[in-house]
């Protein structure tokens, strides 16, 4: 399988699969550094703050799918 190289937000682009011209469908999905992150908010600040980073996409690696055959196209890891 070829992994596209894509971004933090959807891309156009042919999927290799379908061969269909579209628009990534995204997920985001949390990673050990958003789990650290939280982890270091609830020591160091109060314990409310570790809800933010599952909240912050910014935070999160975006999983790219070809919305026509669900197709992984690629991660683009924060």
């Amino acid at each position: 399988m070829n992994i596209t190289p894509v971004g933090p937000q959807p891309s156009r682009l042919t999927c290799p699969s379908c061969h269909a011209s579209i628009v990534t469908r995204i997920e985001t999905k949390a990673t050990t550094k958003t789990h650290v992150i939280a982890l270091v908010l609830c020591l160091f600040l109060c314990w409310p703050c570790i809800c933010i980073p599952y909240c912050v996409d910014s935070c999160k690696n975006s999983d790219h799918y070809c919305p026509n055959c669900n197709a992984y196209l690629g991660t683009y890891q924060r």
